[in-house]
């Protein structure tokens, strides 16, 4: 039988870097934070409220449209995958009469680093063992250049077998509210999505499953 695990984790920064609040802990986590419905254990950064079989029907009606949500990740069908999870991020947020993110390179080369960051240095959290945050990253890209100032939020994810899914990580993201604040945040514009078929060791689901991450950001000119 296939694992059925999932877990998140969530930041937000603002300006150049005066503010940063994070959905949990910066650190390594150990253990697990809840066990929620349907045999599904949720590793998490933050509070959590909401179960993922609450979340999971509305996130996949306003995706309804969108192409690949139940694909599981392998390493041919990241674009796929990438693509699925931010069409469903849109969806949701035009369900809210939300603005649609633009899909952003500079923005996607950050979640695609984190990802593989957090499976080579095996660790879920938001700010690397190196202290870098998600501000500092995307800092050093074009994106912020000629631009008065610049937010960016983070939202991260691992999920096991069938739960790797963009349709399930999203709903998961949905059913947390750190991360369903970063996704309906009315004020970005862009954003960027990495995903790797595999998982960094310390969250110890095994070695079939994926590990996600999405970037926001907006621009202040």
């Amino acid at each position: 039988m296939r694992s059925r695990r999932v877990g998140a984790c969530s930041c937000i920064e603002t300006g150049k870097g005066s503010v940063y609040v994070r959905g949990g802990r910066a650190r390594r986590v150990r253990g697990l934070y809840a066990a929620l419905a349907a045999s599904v254990l949720l590793w998490a950064c933050g509070a959590l409220s909401a179960t993922v079989a609450a979340a999971a029907p509305s996130a996949r009606a306003a995706g309804a449209a969108c192409a690949n949500t139940s694909l599981e990740p392998t390493a041919t069908d990241q674009a796929a995958i990438d693509q699925a999870t931010l069409c469903l991020v849109n969806a949701i947020r035009r369900a809210y009469h939300l603005h649609a993110l633009r899909a952003n390179a500079q923005l996607g080369k950050v979640a695609a680093s984190q990802v593989s960051s957090m499976i080579r240095w095996d660790y879920f959290a938001d700010v690397r063992p190196t202290g870098q945050t998600p501000l500092s990253l995307v800092g050093v890209t074009r994106y912020p250049a000629h631009t008065a100032g610049f937010a960016v939020g983070q939202n991260i994810a691992w999920g096991s077998g069938a739960f790797a899914s963009p349709a399930h990580i999203v709903a998961e993201w949905m059913a947390s509210p750190p991360h369903r604040a970063i996704i309906l945040t009315s004020s970005y514009r862009d954003a960027g999505v990495g995903v790797d078929p595999g998982l960094p060791g310390v969250v110890r689901a095994g070695h079939q499953g994926a590990t996600y991450a999405m970037e926001f950001g907006v621009r202040h000119f």
